[in-house]
């Protein structure tokens, strides 16, 4: 917000309105020179025998006191403060890594594998509450993030439009790339020469996070998913892997070749198990029922911007009824 000043955690909208807290002295002097006036009266009144000459006691200045502080109470209110209030709000971060290798392209769930994962990437990102942010994962041979975790539906969805089939398939990379999306940068799992390193990415834990695995398990690499199935484990990202695809599969042409392909439900289950998550066979909308219901939020506090004058006027004006009510039943008047 433009033009605020912060103050111990409190924003003020207005900060030039505290000049008008030069009129709390001026009242305070004022109210010292009626008090000496009303004792040189008194006394004069006192010396003529027409009051008894008695000393006052200081509950005198309770009621102008109250009236004083909701004075400065409603001028500090001019200056529309703004407090930082930490509120409780579930959140989590979804990734959606789908599979866009050759053998996504296979027919044997219509229209096809990919047509059918990017419709369960549709209906998950529909039934996901606006507090989960969601990225997109494409992997084939490689994984790549194709959007970052954002609550923008829109992006989301035109990031699932744009997949398209090639290349191979690696399950390690799919689990890679959609822990690359949750931690920011590129992580890499351990013993993986192939990328230079035989040492694991330090991704620290991320709780309330999860990556939905539409896929049809082909693995065309040799390590395997279980090294980064592991890592996810370690770190708390629970994977739900949604199958496509039949055991009986389909045959694709590839570069003029003829290839085989199915549903390969093992590795999936393998990934599954290992990350405390459940291998669904995406066959029906109950079956991705299931994977929403899965996905678990985290309890997490956030800082928001409330503007809080109405509580200061409301303060000010508790003060103001206190010091006149005080002041009407020590002397019959407000001032």
């Amino acid at each position: 917000m433009t033009g605020m000043s912060g103050m111990s955690g409190v924003s003020l909208t207005w900060p030039w309105a505290l000049a008008g807290l030069l009129l709390v002295p001026l009242l305070v002097i004022g109210y010292r020179r009626a008090l000496r006036s009303q004792e040189v009266r008194r006394r004069e009144l006192a010396a003529q025998g027409l009051v008894v000459a008695r000393p006052r006691g200081r509950g005198r200045h309770v009621g102008p006191a109250l009236l004083l502080a909701a004075v400065t109470v409603l001028l500090l209110s001019l200056t529309r403060p703004v407090a930082a209030v930490a509120e409780p709000h579930r959140e989590g971060t979804v990734v959606l890594a789908v599979d866009v290798s050759n053998s996504m392209a296979a027919t044997d769930v219509k229209p096809s594998r990919l047509e059918a994962a990017k419709a369960a990437a549709r209906a998950l990102v529909a039934r996901q509450p606006a507090s989960v942010r969601i990225a997109v994962v494409a992997f084939g041979g490689t994984g790549l993030v194709t959007q970052r975790p954002t609550d923008d539906r829109a992006a989301v969805l035109a990031a699932v439009a744009r997949l398209r089939p090639s290349g191979d398939t690696s399950l390690a990379d799919g689990i890679l790339g959609g822990l690359g999306a949750i931690v920011g940068k590129p992580v890499k799992a351990s013993g993986d020469s192939e990328r230079g390193t035989t040492d694991e990415t330090p991704i620290g834990y991320h709780g309330g996070t999860a990556i939905v695995l539409l896929t049809d398990g082909e693995d065309t690499t040799d390590g395997g998913p279980k090294a980064a199935a592991e890592l996810a484990s370690a770190a708390g990202v629970r994977i739900e892997p949604v199958g496509l695809g039949t055991p009986a599969g389909a045959t694709i042409s590839v570069d003029g070749f003829s290839i085989a392909t199915a549903l390969d439900e093992n590795a999936l289950r393998l990934v599954a198990d290992t990350t405390g998550g459940t291998y669904r066979r995406a066959t029906d909308a109950a079956s991705l029922a299931a994977v929403y219901d899965a996905i678990e939020l985290q309890w997490t506090t956030r800082t928001v911007p409330h503007e809080v004058t109405s509580w200061v006027a409301a303060l000010a004006a508790l003060l103001l009824l206190g010091g006149a009510t005080v002041s009407v039943l020590r002397q019959g008047r407000v001032v």
